[in-house]
């Protein structure tokens, strides 16, 4: 569609760039009437550039209209157009087309962040170097600060109504009309990318994003999903629960990002206590969204993915039963409502196993963990070895469930030392399963003839009087050579129970412990050990104030001997 005085009878574009480069170069009061009198006539005008340039990339834009930059950027930055409603709308409008959403050259780059700058200028305080403006404003009676904010919150109240109008009327237009309204709904939410961090937009950033079309393709820009997700993650904006899971529920990218980011956080986080770990993991809102089905099922696969990128790290398997344990305590709070019951969560598994391995030990009496320990431990062999023909995912399963709930390992490695014969096979082998899921039967029984050397030996020896570090190291050392990694963890595992829980392990504690953690892995491996330990032991009611004292001194002493380093 040509642009030109046929179309716009009595007016044309060097008319109004010369007008604008008037008004700007003055602030009599009979420029500010002047402005007022061809407002009417500027807001056809611009509303006809509009029309055109959505039809039109930006290259096409500035071949037709070399000066459209010069233009509109002067009227931006005059306060009396920019404060009349249906003119900075349409300015709106008009920068939104110039906007590339895939730029292609330098050019469009640059003419991007130009644009972002210049919206961001029409909803902020104008800048330092802005003298007219201010004085300007001064003259009308009010702050820069009252103005700019009353404009941005005009325009949002303003697109917010919009929205709901166009909400309630969807279902009474024809489906092209209603298409149509798509286009726009899109358009505004092109329009927020620039302005996303300004707390003053939330409420239209919440509106969009409950916004849903007549069909089930996404309406609302890509680049806006993923800027809002952006800003979330960041800590730069603050969203409401819904809006936040309708957001993860319509963009399945910003929940992997999302999740990503949460693990990526918590593995470089070292020297965090498990309650700071604990604070991140609920403040990014993932346990309570991960009430949504599908939403806990895309966290199960990063975390599987983690896992297997990281060959079974201490620390990611520490980070999965954080998450878990947020999760379960959130599903359980939320009682205002209908839910899904825990164990359908883990459908990989059989519904009795989760049931067992939902139970807390900390919950129980003592007498009872053991042999419930032994029930679970059963379940799991069982499972495992009918799925020995399958493949290993069938293997992967329910180790996998059994990271979820680590405190029954904890428990197990304790119980052992002290349990009766009937039960030990039965923790050890729960024991070497969780440290050496993919051994094969022949690889498992051979870890567990090794374990249960070791763990026989530390029976004997953890009510001994005379208990020193080296009759300690005689009966962790195997003379069996080099050990599967998995073996060495559960060894691990194993030695600090007996440092914290014989009688005299805890005398030679602080030295042994220090011989154990030479290396930075070795320091990050028993830390995780130690830390759980602790916590397992701070819970009311448990008198083990005295293990628990020593299990954090010596996490304190870990660290300490990290940072020195």
């Amino acid at each position: 569609m040509a642009l030109n005085n046929k179309d716009l009878p009595g007016l044309n574009f060097e008319f109004w760039l010369t007008k604008a480069i008037e008004w700007e170069q003055t602030t009599t009061l009979e420029s500010q009437r002047d402005v007022c009198v061809h407002l009417p006539k500027l807001q056809q005008f611009l509303m006809k550039i509009h029309e055109t340039l959505k039809h039109m990339n930006f290259t096409a834009a500035i071949k037709r209209f070399p000066l459209i930059g010069q233009l509109l950027g002067r009227l931006c930055w005059n306060p009396f157009v920019a404060a009349f409603d249906e003119s900075q709308r349409t300015l709106v409008w008009c920068l939104c087309c110039l906007y590339s959403k895939d730029p292609q050259n330098p050019l469009e780059l640059k003419a991007n962040k130009w644009i972002k700058n210049l919206l961001c200028h029409l909803f902020s305080f104008p800048d330092a170097g802005s003298k007219e403006a201010c004085s300007f404003l001064h003259r009308l009676g009010c702050t820069p600060s009252y103005y700019y904010s009353e404009l941005l919150n005009n325009m949002v109240s303003s697109l917010v109504t919009e929205l709901g109008e166009l909400r309630g009327n969807q279902l009474n237009r024809p489906a092209a009309q209603g298409r149509l309204l798509e286009d726009r709904v899109k358009d505004i939410s092109v329009l927020c990318v620039p302005l996303i961090t300004m707390t003053d937009v939330t409420p239209l950033l919440e509106s969009l994003l409950t916004y849903h079309g007549y069909e089930l393709r996404e309406i609302l820009s890509v680049h806006f999903l993923e800027a809002v997700n952006e800003a979330f993650i960041q800590k730069k904006i603050a969203l409401s629960e819904s809006a936040v899971l309708v957001l993860w529920l319509r963009h399945l990218p910003s929940l992997e990002a999302a999740a990503l980011h949460l693990i990526e956080s918590l593995l470089s986080s070292e020297g965090r206590s498990l309650e700071e770990m604990e604070h991140i993991i609920d403040a990014s809102l993932l346990p309570r969204a991960a009430c949504h089905p599908s939403i806990f099922g895309v966290v199960e696969e990063m975390f599987k993915n983690a896992l297997l990128e990281t060959d079974g790290s201490l620390k990611v398997l520490t980070i999965i039963r954080l998450f878990t344990r947020c999760f379960v305590q959130v599903h359980q709070k939320d009682n205002g409502q209908q839910k899904i019951p825990l164990k359908a969560y883990f459908r990989y598994c059989h519904p009795s196993l989760v049931v067992a391995l939902l139970q807390n030990p900390c919950d129980m009496p003592s007498t009872i963990v053991c042999p419930h320990l032994k029930v679970v431990s059963d379940m799991l062999k069982l499972e495992v070895e009918a799925a020995s023909t399958k493949s290993l995912r069938s293997v992967f399963d329910p180790w996998f469930l059994l990271t979820h709930f680590g405190d029954w390992v904890d428990a197990a490695a304790e119980h052992l030392l002290t349990s009766a014969t009937d039960t030990s096979d039965a923790l050890l082998w729960l024991l070497a399963f969780y440290y050496t899921p993919y051994n094969g039967c022949n690889s498992r029984t051979q870890t567990l003839l090794e374990a249960r050397v070791v763990a026989d030996r530390l029976r004997s020896i953890v009510g001994k009087i005379n208990l020193s570090s080296q009759v300690l190291e005689d009966a962790v050392t195997l003379k069996t050579g080099v050990c599967h990694p998995g073996t060495i963890q559960l060894i691990k595992h194993l030695t600090i129970n007996v440092l914290l829980f014989s009688s005299n392990g805890p005398k030679i504690a602080k030295d042994y412990i220090t011989q154990m953690t030479q290396t930075e892995a070795e320091a990050s491996d028993v830390s995780n050990i130690l830390a759980q330990a602790a916590r397992r032991l701070r819970i009311p009611g448990l008198k083990n104030e005295r293990t628990m004292e020593l299990a954090q001194n010596l996490l304190q002493e870990i660290r300490s001997g990290t940072k020195d380093v």
